[in-house]
């Protein structure tokens, strides 16, 4: 049986992957520095901005139909992210100034739309 384009799970995994390295290209452009993506399924993004590390969470959708995507970086997400960051940065020895920022990104190829939040949340 022959499976959905659009709900296949292989095809959203390329998709999301297609999106973060997007992201990644644009934020370069930004003057930020790739360090890492999707390390262990929890950092999309981790990349260097200056003297900061910046863990970056990529959301998207096509449109805001169903909210923006931004809503969906939950407190529960937040906890998710700081503990994976934590991981990250004991594995890696690293001490350094780190912030949390979310990529929004809606639409789709070629015409994507970004909106990116700088330290979007904290550590807690």
């Amino acid at each position: 049986m022959p499976t959905d384009p659009q709900t296949d799970s292989r095809t959203a995994r390329a998709r999301g992957a297609a999106i973060e390295r997007i992201a990644a290209q644009w934020l370069g452009r930004q003057s930020l520095v790739l360090l890492a993506s999707n390390h262990r399924g929890e950092l999309d993004l981790v990349m260097r901005d200056g003297e900061t590390l910046v863990f970056v969470e990529v959301k998207h959708r096509v449109n805001s139909r169903y909210g923006h995507p931004l809503e969906t970086v939950t407190p529960r997400k937040q906890q998710r992210l700081v503990r994976a960051a934590r991981f990250y940065l004991a594995r890696n020895k690293l001490s350094c100034g780190c912030r949390f920022d979310v990529l929004a990104v809606t639409g789709t190829l070629p015409d994507l739309s970004f909106t990116w939040v700088k330290a979007a949340f904290d550590a807690f």
